[in-house]
């Protein structure tokens, strides 16, 4: 099964994407994951996509759609993937659709209000990337990855003038994606508008969604 995770920052497309991913047992794949994986091994692409990197601009979707197509032909995707932060922009999705065929794509709506509360209280292990939430995902210990016992850190982007300025570019580059993949029928909507969900609760929701 090969599913798109979308939504605004905030909605929980890292979480419930690793969770799908264990559950249905294809590999959860971040183009953010891949850029930086690519650069720290300086592969060739890797080499092109910390150009611009290093320049603060965005890697050209040609350079992004390439690594994608390589990691989709590694072995453990012949099940199928979960993809999480790409495509981002409609020029992603229609360049996507000629080199995979998406099953299901899911979108996670949220409120704004919900999105930046969420997000304030983020925070994230430097050294494996685990996602906590100081109010709703505690680690077991204050600071420290449950997983990995790494320093748990809270993003520069993350204040609340930068979560605002970050929703309103999703709204105009990747709302637009919503009504496409409506109309090619494989849209399937989640929506959460409360914070005292337990995340598994809201997880079990999302997965009889994706298998109905």
């Amino acid at each position: 099964m090969k599913i798109i995770v979308l939504g605004p920052q905030g909605s929980g497309k890292g979480t419930h994407s690793s969770k799908l991913s264990n559950v249905l047992n294809v590999p959860h794949i971040s183009s953010g994951d891949i850029l930086r994986d690519n650069v720290s091994k300086q592969t060739e692409l890797g080499i092109k996509a910390k150009e611009y990197m290093d320049k603060g601009d965005l890697v050209p979707d040609e350079i992004v759609i390439q690594l994608m197509k390589k990691r989709f032909e590694e072995s453990d995707c012949n099940d199928g993937f979960i993809l999480d932060g790409f495509p981002r922009t409609l020029e992603q999705a229609k360049e996507l659709d000629k080199i995979a065929e998406i099953d299901i794509v899911l979108y996670l709506e949220i409120p704004e209000w919900l999105a930046i509360e969420r997000l304030g209280n983020r925070v994230v292990c430097k050294n494996c990337k685990e996602i906590y939430n100081l109010k709703s995902v505690r680690p077991k210990q204050d600071g420290i990855c449950d997983e990995c016992g790494g320093e748990l850190y809270q993003r520069e982007d993350e204040t609340p003038e930068a979560i605002k300025q970050r929703l309103n570019e999703y709204k105009e580059k990747t709302e637009p994606l919503i009504e496409y993949y409506k109309n090619k029928g494989i849209l399937k909507t989640f929506f959460c508008d409360k914070d005292n969900v337990p995340v598994e609760e809201n997880f079990q929701k999302i997965l009889s969604i994706v298998r109905s």
